[in-house]
C-alpha cells in the first residue's frame, strides 16, 4: 500500500484511529551504492487523529537497510527506528508549514513518507562494524582481515628540497 484514503476515516475533533499497514520500501542509492530494506514489505502503525481543523498523522516502524559497508564494502546493516509526525490543515489558505508535503487529494502518500523517514533515521555512515579499519589506500586491501602498512619506498627527487627543510627544522 503507498496511499491511504483520508475520506474514509471521518473523524471529528479529538477523535484518533489506528490502522496497521503494510508499506513496499523502495531501494535507496547512498553513495553510489543500493541498500535494501530487509524485508521489503515493512509493518508500519498509523495513527490519525483530528486536532482543532487539521490532521495529525504519527508514524512508527521499525527498518533494517542491507547493503555495502561504506568503508571495506562488506555486508552491512542499519537499523532504524522511526517515529514522525505529519500536520496537515486541509484549509486552503493556511500557511504552507500547516499543510503536509505527503497529501494530496485528500490522499496520504505513506510510501513517500515511509522512504523518507527512513532517510532521515539513518546514520551517517552505513557500517559493518564501528571498528571498521576500510580498505587500503594503496592495494585496496581490506584492512580488516589483512591490517598492514606500506614502506615508504623512495622518494621522489622533486620533493628533496622540503624533506631537507623539514630535517632543519
Amino acid at each position: 500500500m503507498s496511499t491511504v484514503d483520508l475520506r474514509r476515516f471521518r473523524l471529528r475533533a479529538g477523535e484518533v484511529r489506528h490502522e496497521l499497514l503494510t508499506v513496499e520500501v523502495e531501494p535507496f542509492s547512498l553513495g553510489g551504492q543500493r541498500y535494501e530494506a530487509v524485508p521489503d514489505h515493512i509493518p508500519v502503525v498509523l495513527e490519525v487523529s483530528q486536532a482543532s481543523g487539521a490532521m495529525v498523522f504519527d508514524l512508527r516502524f521499525e527498518a533494517t537497510l542491507s547493503g555495502p559497508c561504506m568503508r571495506c564494502l562488506g555486508h552491512a546493516e542499519a537499523r532504524a527506528e522511526v517515529k514522525a509526525r505529519e500536520l496537515h490543515d486541509h484549509d486552503p489558505t493556511s500557511a504552507d508549514e500547516l499543510r503536509s508535503e505527503y497529501v494530496a487529494d485528500d490522499r496520504l502518500d505513506i510510501g513517500a513518507w515511509v522512504r523518507d523517514a527512513i532517510a532521515l533515521a539513518l546514520p551517517e555512515q552505513i557500517l559493518c562494524r564501528p571498528e571498521c579499519a576500510g580498505l587500503c589506500p594503496v592495494c585496496g586491501k581490506d584492512l580488516n582481515i589483512e591490517p598492514h602498512e606500506h614502506v615508504d619506498e623512495v622518494t621522489d627527487p622533486r620533493w628533496a628540497a622540503l624533506e631537507q627543510l623539514r630535517d632543519e627544522l
